[in-house]
């Protein structure tokens, strides 16, 4: 038995709790798989409100994942490769998104863009009649505001790996720092970059609890596709089935895709 094997042989007691976890993750997901009305999946996906809100789902979360990029990729860039006092609070506060209760953050949302005595929202919409609060513009601030510490967390880690010596070959050889940074940073950074981006997006495609605290639950204009499976489960359980259905299946490629580079495999 080579050093590998031993190893990869864990105790009998850590072995049987892995098995327990592992069941415990799965079991509902074979509930949700059970209770799936095969025959009619395509039908309940196509309807009109759930055509609906999965395609205002698609939209949302791909820009706020492109607003994810647009803040993110400069924050882990100075939390990677700035020194400078009170970091540590300011990536607390970066990741704070992540632990925050949804709502609280939604909250949060309107104490800050709400169109009444909200901190920057009042005077967008005294100023230019702009309403942030229950529109499309709205689910897209909610989703960029959970999904954007993912995509800092990956694209941090992956800056903390590249060699330097890379960048400052570049500069020596004329670069300037414009060149540098996109001929030569994000090309070593690309592994990570894709993998937070991914993780982003299907952060933002699955938010819940500030979209609705926020941006409300209107069909047609708020109505994402968590919030639908959410009503639906009263009126059409089989419908929320299949909309979660797909929500999963989005789930688990992107996590198959991103192994290699975000949770790392094994061969």
């Amino acid at each position: 038995m080579n050093k590998r094997q031993a190893i990869s042989r864990p105790p009998w007691f850590v072995g049987f709790g892995a098995v327990l976890g592992f069941v415990y993750i799965c079991l509902p997901l074979l509930g949700l798989l059970r209770n799936i009305s095969w025959g009619s999946l395509v039908s309940q996906i196509s309807d009109g409100p759930t055509r609906d809100a999965l395609r205002l789902s698609l939209v949302t979360s791909i820009l706020a994942t492109v607003v994810a990029v647009i803040f993110g990729l400069p924050l882990a860039w100075v939390l990677a490769r700035v020194k400078f006092r009170g970091s540590s609070l300011i990536r607390a506060l970066v990741m704070l998104p992540m632990v925050l209760p949804p709502v609280v953050g939604g909250v949060a949302l309107l104490a800050a863009y709400g169109k009444t005595n909200g901190l920057i929202g009042t005077l967008l919409y005294d100023s230019f009649g702009l309403q942030l609060t229950f529109s499309p513009v709205g689910v897209v601030i909610a989703e960029a505001f959970v999904a954007l510490p993912f995509l800092v967390m990956a694209v941090e880690g992956g800056l903390r790996s590249i060699d330097t010596r890379y960048e400052e070959l570049a500069s020596t050889m004329g670069a300037d720092e414009i060149k540098k940074f996109f001929q030569v940073t994000i090309r070593l950074l690309r592994p990570s970059l894709v993998a937070g981006i991914a993780v982003a997006w299907a952060r933002a495609l699955g938010e819940f609890g500030a979209t609705i605290t926020f941006a409300g639950n209107i069909a047609g204009r708020t109505q994402t596709t968590p919030l639908a499976v959410y009503l639906l489960l009263e009126s059409d359980p089989q419908a929320a089935y299949a909309l979660s259905f797909v929500l999963l299946i989005i789930c688990v490629g992107v996590l198959v895709s991103m192994r290699d580079k975000w949770l790392g495999s094994r061969r």
